[in-house]
């Protein structure tokens, strides 16, 4: 079943929004009597049914709403905007998909791209979770500065314990890097940085050992920004198996 998308789900008749209705009527060929699964992001969902429909709105009878708790932990990700940002994008989706709870787009000493597209960027990240059948949302934070980002990391439980730093340099704090998949705790959250194409400086990988980053590899290989990002995604998915 095809999903659609309304925040503040709640059952009873309810409005799409414009730009969900054009979703349904362009792209899934919507008619009045289909049925959707909808959900809010937050983990709700409920079966909908189309009552009234045109170009511009979307009434629906929605069924009971179901809650799938939040999970009890999940991965966090710094990840430096690619200047093109469709590549960025393709990294918001495939996480989605794949799992992430919270991403913190952070512009760095190196960072070609500096654009921030949070509403866009929403927007890929809504898709794909409807895509998928997810029914919570990954959190979206404003772009920042590395620093900005790293202050509001400053004394989680995450940062002093499952804290990851990858870049391409030779280890800084030790003898060597140690791989992301074993480095990974299965049932914990973590957090994972990941630069831009020119990778962390010396100075800013330092910064977050300060805070208790450990340095890890993601392989032998130098990896482009957003697939180093889907990489590391999906270490801490296979962790969890």
């Amino acid at each position: 079943m095809r999903s659609l998308f309304i925040p503040n789900l709640k059952e009873g008749v309810m409005h799409l929004s414009q730009e969900e209705t054009r979703h349904a009527v362009k792209s899934l060929r919507a008619k009045v009597g289909y049925t959707y699964a909808l959900v809010d992001g937050k983990g709700g969902s409920a079966p909908g049914v189309i009552t009234a429909l045109d170009k511009r709105s979307c009434v629906m009878e929605v069924g009971e709403v179901t809650r799938e708790p939040r999970p009890s932990f999940g991965l966090s990700m710094i990840v430096s905007p690619t200047k093109k940002t469709d590549r960025f994008e393709w990294f918001l989706e495939k996480a989605t998909e794949i799992g992430i709870e919270k991403i913190y787009p952070a512009f760095t000493s190196r960072s070609e791209g500096t654009i921030e597209k949070f509403d866009r960027w929403n927007k890929v990240l809504i898709a794909a979770m409807k895509q998928s059948k997810r029914t919570w949302l990954p959190e979206l934070q404003p772009a920042m500065g590395l620093g900005e980002v790293l202050a509001e990391f400053s004394g989680s439980p995450t940062t002093s314990k499952n804290f990851f730093v990858a870049h391409c340099m030779d280890a800084l704090a030790s003898d060597e890097k140690t791989h992301l998949f074993n480095a990974i705790i299965p049932g914990e959250s973590s957090c994972i940085a990941i630069g831009p194409e020119g990778d962390f400086t010396s100075e800013e990988v330092n910064q977050m050992i300060q805070m208790g980053a450990q340095e890890i590899s993601l392989g032998d290989q130098r990896l482009r920004t957003e697939t180093a990002a889907i990489v590391a995604v999906t270490f801490f998915s296979a962790r969890q198996v």
